[in-house]
């Protein structure tokens, strides 16, 4: 698949990605991290960088880092990443216990965690957890719209009818949960959302909406917003990952051929809209100034394009997997800190537009840096 160079350099990371999550594994051993506070992971179960104690456990993000441990696990087979796994997969627990807390975004927590425990060593109390997810993800589905409701009660806005774009990376846990169960409702809810998106988000050239407002009682869309991109109808990069990677992944469950074709049509206007230094925008109709920037974008979208070359034809392989190797070797030549002065890969995320920190490390871009790294090798393990 790859040309002798292009496998050299892959080797190269590999062992760099081995060499550093082997100290840093254990350094945020009881961590479950978002970004990092001079250099070091904060911690999402008690995030304490200013004194005052935060729990987030139901931050949506905390299923990555037991995400990286499965992917070290199966790149080296050693034990300590499985039981590293299973502490913040337990610390979970309490969303369950909670409840209220609880959002659409459980399949970003529970597919990394249970799921991947549940599928490396058949874990019945994983299985338990990943269903439980599956169910409560299965509940916000919207029957009038045809969507999984976004988000729960926001003050000062009505978001009963809201449905977001990136839950077409939580989705798969229904498509799981189907396959694990034998029940269709699960798949049959997931390819609803899926279908509903595909004409309520995905545009004519292939840019995507980030938030559409549905009417709650009687279905139908009321309008969109721009959500964490720069205004509404422009192209949020990391918005274009979730549903061009988002319709692979449900293309891979379900074989729908409609699927791949969205998933290579938002593909296409990705690719064309790359940067020709390959550093990609937090918005590709942002202004030209301030230059934001959003590395994580780079690393889903690695993820999907390389899903995509995978199973289009000879003609096309190589317009897929060449973008994907652009944007994955400009991370690792100037956007990634291999040193121990860090303990993230990925250095210049960028969560929103609008936000107002930019360029910090954000752990789903380690995480997706990292499955696209290993997906290039052949034999990875797929979490999705």
């Amino acid at each position: 698949m790859l040309k002798e160079q292009d496998q050299s350099w892959l080797n190269e990371v590999i062992d760099r990605i081995s060499t550093k999550m082997d100290w840093v594994s254990e350094k945020s051993k009881y961590k479950i991290p978002y970004t990092t506070i001079n250099g070091t992971h904060d911690n999402r179960i008690v995030d304490n960088p200013t004194g005052t104690e935060t729990d987030e456990i139901n931050w949506w993000t905390n299923g990555f880092w037991g995400g990286m441990m499965w992917l070290m696990h199966h790149e080296t087979g050693q034990e300590k990443y499985k039981e590293i796994a299973q502490i913040s997969e337990k610390e979970l627990d309490r969303c369950f216990e909670e409840f209220y807390g609880l959002h659409h975004d459980v399949g970003f927590m529970w597919l990394p965690t249970s799921v991947a425990n549940y599928k490396v060593t058949k874990n019945p109390e994983s299985r338990k957890r990943a269903l439980h997810a599956a169910v409560l993800l299965a509940g916000r589905f919207n029957l009038a719209g045809g969507y999984i409701r976004a988000w729960n009660d926001l003050e000062g806005s009505d978001t009963r009818g809201w449905a977001i774009i990136d839950c077409m990376f939580n989705i798969p846990l229904l498509y799981w949960a189907s396959e694990e169960t034998g029940d269709p409702r699960f798949k049959q809810i997931a390819m609803k959302h899926a279908d509903t998106a595909m004409t309520a988000f995905v545009r004519a050239d292939g840019s995507v909406n980030h938030i559409v407002e549905f009417d709650p009682f009687e279905g139908g869309v009321i309008r969109s917003y721009g959500g964490q991109g720069y205004e509404e109808g422009s192209s949020w990069t990391r918005g274009q990952t979730w549903a061009l990677y988002g319709y692979m992944m449900s293309y891979m469950h379900t074989q729908k051929e409609d699927y791949l074709q969205t998933a290579k049509r938002i593909a296409n206007y990705f690719i064309a809209n790359i940067p020709e230094d390959g550093v990609i925008p937090v918005d590709f109709r942002q202004p030209k100034e301030p230059k934001l920037e959003d590395d994580t974008a780079a690393a889903i979208a690695a993820c999907g394009l390389i899903e995509i070359a995978k199973v289009v034809g000879e003609h096309e392989k190589d317009l897929y997997l060449g973008a994907a190797l652009k944007l994955l070797k400009t991370l690792d030549s100037s956007r990634i800190d291999w040193s121990t002065g860090s303990d993230s890969l990925i250095q210049f995320g960028s969560a929103a537009y609008h936000l107002a920190n930019h360029h910090h490390a954000i752990i789903y871009g380690d995480y997706y840096f990292m499955e696209a790294i290993f997906k290039l090798k052949g034999n990875d393990l797929y979490l999705w």
